[in-house]
């Protein structure tokens, strides 16, 4: 899939979240790119080798104070192949970016597990 295309199901997936997700996301960048940097991946996770679906970098919402300010915006990597390769069928593939994008920004909002599984990403 050409980038374009997939930025475009990206953007499908954020109008299929629930408003509660969509909502939060003023203040946040989100990104896609092929592959995360393994430079990245070991700076972040400890581990050159991860290869995630998707990463929320920031501080969540539930930790942020009046007085923060100054502060880079909260950022949301989704990264195209690897989600690509484990998922080649699209029906799937477009399942998979919509539970990412869901999953990194609950992680932005400091949503647990359980909260997820409440909206259905569980």
């Amino acid at each position: 899939m050409k980038r374009k295309e997939f930025e475009s199901l990206v953007e499908k997936c954020l109008g299929r979240i629930p408003r509660v997700f969509r909502e939060a996301l003023d203040n946040v960048q989100i990104f896609v790119e092929d592959w995360p940097k393994p430079d990245l991946m070991e700076e972040l996770l400890g581990d050159r080798a991860t290869v995630p679906y998707g990463l929320f970098v920031g501080k969540p919402i539930t930790e942020k104070h009046f007085d923060d300010w100054g502060e880079p915006p909260a950022m949301i990597w989704i990264w195209q192949k690897p989600l690509e390769e484990d998922f080649p069928d699209e029906k799937e593939l477009e399942r998979e970016v919509e539970v990412t994008l869901a999953h990194e920004i609950a992680h932005y909002m400091g949503f647990d597990e359980s909260t997820l599984e409440k909206y259905g990403y569980g």
